[in-house]
């Protein structure tokens, strides 16, 4: 009896030892091929995500998850937000990821401190968080931004000559010495142009849907196949293929390296490949890329938020503009631009909520066409805050509304022979 509980006992410490092994293989694994998925997002106009928790699980953080090493003041921030964060801080300065982090022949040291411009960060990220501490209540009302604004070194002195004051505007204006006092003889201005009262967002949205064909064509649509090209701010470009259907989506880029592809498989699955690279899109990954590729995602737009309002009037180009503001969670908002005349969405700004700032991402779309009933847009910009790719370019030469669609697509490649 002594010698089958000896045995059994070997036998779970072995299979422990090797779920230790295997994990430790795979994470290395992933951590080497880390900047092979760069152009991916470079592409996709969209910064590149950390490796994120696996499917299904609670999200961790920073300290948590542990693979981020040296990280001092960021414990706190859930994986999903880390390069995004980075890519704000890039952004906020001017810079690129080598102006704090060691780089010797293409290999990055990122928990090196060899550099004094890293501790100088840090120095700055302490600012951050106990101002918001100190004086907004630890809500993110200063940011790095809020000083740099894409500058390396923050304006202190006001540049000259001062813009011209607009004649009959601020203090003091009217009269040399000041006062806010009238000149002689003038007439008194009538009472300010009440402001309109503001219109109900329910009602925006249901313009919205009127104006894209209504909502009995928005239901017909079963699957949506986009097919056009990409161009990036940095020059590059690619032949576009963008497929929908039900809860799968799968977007493919064609560059002269290669195939580049994102999808999504289901509600909870997805994969990315750059190549012949190929790996799983983790939990966090995951809730980006469905929020931005369901088929859905820029027509039924009520059933994605928890809260929406008004949010007055604003412009997009030359277009006046309805604004709703539309939450998610407690940590990200957009604000929905629509043609004050046409009813069709224009703009849409997506927030998110940091412990060191609000970093936004920002689609405009254009261009809109009859598709079987339903005006889609041909043209859609994305803009980020990735200071070496800010925007991206998608311009649809075809889209195709239930035609059919081959379940294979969104197999994942199976992973190269060594």
């Amino acid at each position: 009896m002594k010698i089958v509980v000896l045995r059994f006992i070997v036998v779970a410490l072995a299979c422990c030892c090797a779920v230790v092994v295997v994990s430790n293989l795979r994470a290395q694994h992933a951590s080497a091929n880390e900047d092979k998925f760069a152009p991916l997002y470079s592409m996709l106009g969209m910064p590149q995500p950390a490796q994120t928790p696996a499917t299904g699980a609670a999200e961790k953080t920073i300290a948590q998850e542990g693979r981020e090493k040296n990280v001092k003041l960021l414990g706190d921030l859930p994986v999903s937000q880390f390069i995004p964060v980075m890519n704000y801080f890039a952004s906020s300065l001017g810079r690129r990821c080598n102006f704090c982090h060691v780089n010797t022949n293409g290999q990055w040291d990122y928990a090196s401190d060899a550099k004094p411009e890293k501790n100088t960060a840090r120095e700055m990220i302490r600012l951050v968080l106990d101002t918001n501490k100190n004086f907004f209540k630890g809500n993110t009302e200063v940011s790095c931004y809020v000083c740099h604004r894409g500058r390396n070194n923050p304006v202190n002195v006001p540049p000259l000559p001062l813009p011209t004051p607009a004649t009959g505007v601020g203090p003091g204006a009217g009269a040399p010495g000041g006062g806010g006092q009238p000149p002689a003889g003038a007439q008194p201005q009538g009472s300010p142009t009440p402001r309109p009262t503001p219109t109900p967002a329910d009602e925006i949205l249901a313009k919205y849907v009127t104006a894209v064909g209504g909502q009995a064509a928005i239901d017909k649509i079963k699957s949506r196949t986009a097919t056009g090209t990409i161009t990036t701010a940095n020059g590059q470009s690619g032949g576009y293929e963008l497929i929908q259907i039900g809860d799968k989506a799968l977007e493919t880029i064609t560059t002269p390296r290669g195939l580049i592809r994102l999808a999504l498989t289901s509600t909870t699955g997805g994969w990315e490949s750059n190549g012949p690279n190929s790996r799983e899109l983790a939990a966090a990954d995951l809730t980006r890329v469905r929020n931005a590729y369901q088929l859905f995602s820029f027509l039924k737009l009520k059933e994605q938020y928890t809260r929406l309002r008004s949010g007055g009037r604003d412009r997009v180009g030359d277009r006046d503009a309805y604004v709703v503001t539309a939450s998610r969670s407690e940590t990200e908002v957009e604000r929905l631009y629509f043609d004050m005349e046409t009813g069709l969405l224009l703009r849409r700004i997506s927030y998110l909520r940091t412990m060191i700032g609000v970093i936004p991402q920002q689609w405009d779309f254009d261009d809109y066409r009859d598709v079987d009933g339903v005006k889609m847009p041909f043209t859609i910009k994305l803009s980020t805050t990735d200071a070496g790719n800010p925007f991206s370019v998608r311009k649809f030469t075809e889209i195709k509304l239930n035609g059919p669609v081959d379940d294979a697509k969104f197999v994942m490649p199976p992973a190269p022979k060594p």
